[in-house]
């Protein structure tokens, strides 16, 4: 059914009415929950689809479709503001090619199958490649927009049943660095501050993180705080000009790979002025050092491991000596006396520092080391665990933190920071899942880009991605979308709602419900976890990914595995057994069917909003102070590591003179799958663009909207170019957006990635620009 305008604003006018009247709960399948709005709307309670702020949205459903967002007037994230994506939400359930029937690929051509062919097939593959190849011959490659549900049931089926760890997640591809920066720091996942901070704070450090376009109510809430209170500072650093840059405070430009040299400088200069925190150093923090000149990730089954080795707070201060800011000033392009005058505001006892990054710093092939770098900052000042004083890494995907990380959807990790290679953490693993501690393998297998070169070497002869699309986002796409297609045994599924340049590669396309076609439960950035009920029908036969994986599981003999009345409910309950008492504590089911969302860990019925300080988390005992409870091994302390600068990978040449960076714009999120099925967004934004400095378009005969030609050694895209609009690329550089399904920008970038996290630098490689012919 098409929504006219007039209903759409009549929906949304009935939205506020309903708010401004008190109501409250609004799950539509509760019972006496639901309330008819006017024009017979049914409003319910859910986080939207799109990125990891985790705003709260009040879904209008009328006549079995949904017709109308709001934002949650109730939704402390978000206060009943959406960005322009959050209020086009019923408009991406609704294109008019979605998936509504299994495909099945014959004489080349994907046709129509029923459910019970296409999983009777799916299922006879896995069995062929397990009995010819063995378990890990088989894959599933999942999202951070799984719901916990489906991220659950696909680690539980893969590890715990098939008895492989080969199951990925495309947050590799954004949040694995933050993930081993916060592991390597404080031996636990996810940020101790939230976003309580954005409002009580007062000096605000963005690092590669364009927060105006990519989270932008996040951003709204530094602007409010700080037309509040006017001391509030934003600084921006960054390698391009954004819309970010035009409203902060200072716009301080570097040189791509130089924040690592740049962080170094700043802890250089608090400590030689004396302005570090000497008695919270002394009580919280140890110092280390690991290996340095680790690679970069370019050869297929590239192996590496850190040999971590303590050191002193000498030690550490004399790694710094290389780092002084006439040395960096050289290296990165900022003036000595800015690196002084930003060190010198990090330290001010006087202000409230809040460090905010996302995919500059994780998309980078030393993410683990820069996120080490920003953490060090922060102890060495004492500003941390304290109301507005806090480092925050912010994420991409709605659920990247509940599903991807907390669950444990990648290789090498279980729930609640279990790893597979301890072996209590599988015991106390399969005692919940109840099988045999043996059925879990103690060694991960491929992180998301060794994933696909198994693929293409044929070493993986099965894959099934699930609400992702491979095909367009991995980087040096060329070569992987060449292997999907090779054959030799090789079969490749797809779950999603609409067809995508990953459908196109798939034997089978399987069609997903989505969003509120299903019941689910999203983890945002600030360790809140949301919980919706399903609110309409999916179109056709599209079943929710949930539903899919325990199918196969049954048709595979492991249907024991999932003896769930309710799987929802029952897979939460049975899911966290796995934090209670580890400081990953999560609330009963019902808890987050009554709220707009909790910030684990929730002891007593109680959230917390800031961890490892007394007064707040509940696992600090009066009179500790702060304490880094996870990091058991260095006596409950924090790390402090000395992280080296060390260039990129590849770098501009005569050959390939600029830097290439990709990223998000506003209009659009990742992919497009959905955004590109808006009429508004794909009119706002229809087609992606090669952002360029005018004076270097200028020396090669281009001007605005050209058709020009960007090449790397890996591919090549004509798309036009872009020398006024809202980004401004610095000299030498150019910036592309990775949304646009018909210029594939991801062939050109290298897929080099960070030994640690295994997370690829989608932000530096070289390319040439060229005036089309």
């Amino acid at each position: 059914m098409d929504v006219s305008r007039r209903d759409f604003i009549k929906a949304s006018a009935a939205a506020a009415a309903f708010a401004a009247v008190g109501g409250k709960s609004l799950n539509p399948l509760k019972p006496g929950a639901a309330e008819a709005a006017e024009g017979g709307v049914t409003w319910g309670k859910a986080p939207c689809r799109f990125c990891g702020t985790g705003c709260g949205v009040l879904v209008g459903v009328r006549d079995g479709k949904v017709v109308a967002i709001k934002g949650d007037p109730q939704a402390p994230v978000n206060k009943g503001l959406n960005c322009v994506k959050g209020y086009f939400l019923s408009k991406v359930l609704n294109g008019k090619d979605r998936l509504t029937t299994p495909l099945i690929r014959k004489d080349g051509k994907l046709t129509p199958a029923s459910w019970d062919e296409a999983m009777t097939l799916i299922a006879s593959k896995f069995k062929e490649s397990i009995a010819k190849y063995g378990p890990d011959s088989v894959a599933i490659y999942g999202s951070g927009q799984w719901t916990i549900f489906e991220g659950y049931a696909a680690s539980k089926l893969f590890k715990g049943g098939i008895g492989t760890n080969n199951i990925e997640v495309n947050a590799r591809l954004c949040m694995a660095s933050a993930v081993t920066g916060f592991m390597t720091t404080f031996a636990s996942d996810e940020p101790m501050g939230c976003y309580d901070d954005l409002d009580l704070g007062d000096t605000y450090f963005l690092w590669g993180a364009n927060m105006a376009e990519c989270h932008p109510i996040l951003f709204s809430r530094l602007l409010t705080n700080r037309l509040n209170n006017p001391e509030v500072k934003i600084i921006d650093f960054a390698t391009r000009r954004t819309r970010t840059s035009l409203m902060a405070d200072r716009y301080i430009k570097f040189k791509p790979q130089t924040d690592l040299a740049l962080l170094n400088a700043i802890a250089y200069v608090i400590i030689r002025d004396g302005l570090h925190d000497e008695a919270f150093i002394k009580e919280h923090v140890v110092f280390k050092k690991g290996k340095e000149n680790i690679g970069y990730g370019l050869e297929d089954k590239f192996k590496f491991a850190d040999e971590p080795k303590g050191i002193t707070f000498e030690e550490y201060r004399d790694s710094l000596k290389a780092y002084t800011p006439e040395k960096v000033a050289a290296l990165s392009g900022v003036p000595a006396e800015t690196i002084v005058e930003m060190a010198h505001l990090y330290a001010d006892k006087k202000r409230k520092v809040t460090t905010l990054w996302t995919m500059g710093f994780n998309q980078h092939t030393r993410g683990t080391w820069v996120n080490n770098l920003a953490y060090n900052v922060h102890l060495l000042t004492g500003k941390i665990c304290r109301p507005g004083e806090n480092p925050m890494s912010l994420t991409g995907q709605p659920s990247a933190c509940g599903t991807t990380r907390e669950v444990g959807t990648f290789t090498h990790r279980l729930p609640a920071d279990m790893v597979v290679a301890n072996p209590e953490h599988r015991e106390k693993t399969a005692k919940i899942w109840g099988i045999d501690p043996k059925k879990i393998p103690a060694k991960p297998t491929y992180n998301a880009t060794e994933m696909f070169r198994a693929l293409d070497r044929g070493d993986i002869k099965v894959i099934w991605s699930q609400v992702t699309n491979p095909f367009q986002s991995l980087p040096n796409l060329n070569r992987y979308r060449k292997g999907a297609r090779k054959g030799e045994g090789r079969f490749v599924i797809v779950s999603d709602m609409y067809p995508t340049r990953s459908t196109e590669q798939a034997d089978v396309v399987l069609p997903s419900a989505s969003w509120v076609e299903k019941e689910g439960m999203f983890g945002n950035a600030e360790r809140r976890t949301h919980q919706w009920f399903k609110m309409v029908d999916a179109p056709g036969e599209a079943k929710d990914d949930l539903w899919q994986t325990m199918e196969l599981a049954r048709r595979l003999g492991h249907g024991s595995l999932f003896p769930y009345q309710h799987p929802q409910r029952e897979i939460w309950e049975e899911y966290r057994k796995f934090g209670e008492g580890q400081g990953k504590d999560l609330a009963p089911y019902d808890a987050y069917v009554e709220s707009r969302g909790l910030r684990w860990p929730v002891v007593n019925g109680q959230e917390t909003r800031y961890r490892y300080v007394e007064g707040y988390d509940p696992y600090v005992k009066a009179g500790e102070g702060v304490k880094f409870y996870k990091n058991k091994p260095d006596h409950y302390r924090a790390v402090i590591w000395a992280r080296p600068y060390e260039p990129a990978p590849e770098q501009p040449d005569q050959h390939y003179p600029f830097w290439l960076c990709t990223g998000r714009v506003l209009e659009h999120w990742h992919t497009g799958t959905m955004t590109g099925r808006v009429p508004e967004l794909k009119r706002a934004y229809p087609e992606a663009v090669c952002e360029m400095h005018p004076d270097d378009a200028k020396k090669l005969g281009i001007k605005q909207g050209d058709q020009v030609r960007v090449s790397s050694r890996r591919g090549s895209i004509q798309l036009a170019a872009d020398l006024n609009g809202r980004g401004k690329a610095e000299h030498g550089n150019v910036f592309v957006a990775f949304f646009d399904e018909n210029k594939l920008i991801n062939e050109l970038c290298l897929d080099a990635y960070c030994p640690i996290s295994g997370e690829p630098d989608y932000k530096k490689c070289a390319v040439k620009v060229e005036k089309a012919r």
